[in-house]
């Protein structure tokens, strides 16, 4: 790559960095380009597709703290304490990061690093579902395709609190957890879980991307 290539480059990487963690993984390409100060015919050219650019800026930093979380999660003595954690901090991730965010829903199919990423922090999160459930503690009818109601209702607040609540998602979560333990489970539920491409239909609905 001749040099002032490689310059474009940094600098679209660094504006799809900010771009990304400030609103997340769908925002413009032409946005970016224009904050990197390029036009976006350059942007294609040297990195072709959104898939491509997410791979570069996104996917190291989400795998490093989504494996982090789950690490911790598994650490704890008490599984339940340890799913708890996993729960809580998923959304506080949702709350501070819509990059990161945006990776758990595993909307990019064209990001192969990316999707390796969601394959392992899905992986992950049946352990931990499993390993709370085994302990008695969460409810047997809780699957981790049920994460995309904690998720995706968290993820609503969390863009709509921002500035007047920013802590308003913990509260929320704290209600949900406890409606998650064992002993909150007096009925049957209504209707079954959803499907994987269910999962994958009603996260694209609430990240926009469809």
């Amino acid at each position: 790559m001749r040099a002032d290539a490689q310059r474009n480059a940094e600098k679209l990487r660094a504006a799809a960095a900010e771009l990304f963690r400030e609103r997340g993984l769908h925002v413009p390409l032409k946005e970016i380009a224009r904050r990197a100060g390029v036009s976006h015919g350059t942007l294609y050219n040297l990195f072709g597709t959104r898939e491509a650019l997410i791979d570069e800026v996104v996917t190291d930093l989400a795998a490093e703290r989504l494996e982090e979380i789950a690490e911790g999660a598994l650490a704890c003595e008490d599984a339940w304490e340890g799913f708890a954690y996993y729960i809580e901090q998923l959304c506080r991730i949702q709350a501070a990061d819509p990059a990161v965010a945006d990776v758990v829903g595993g909307r990019y199919p064209g990001a192969e690093r990316l999707m390796a990423v969601c394959g392992r922090t899905l992986d992950a999160a049946k352990r931990i579902v499993e390993r709370a459930q085994d302990a008695g503690a969460l409810r047997p009818d809780f699957t981790t395709e049920d994460l995309v109601f904690v998720l995706g209702s968290n993820s609503v607040l969390a863009r709509a609190t921002p500035r007047t609540a920013p802590d308003a998602w913990r509260r929320n979560i704290a209600f949900l957890l406890d409606g998650l333990r064992t002993e909150a489970a007096h009925r049957p539920l209504p209707v079954g879980p959803l499907t994987p491409d269910q999962v994958y239909e009603v996260m694209g609905n609430l990240t926009g991307e469809r």
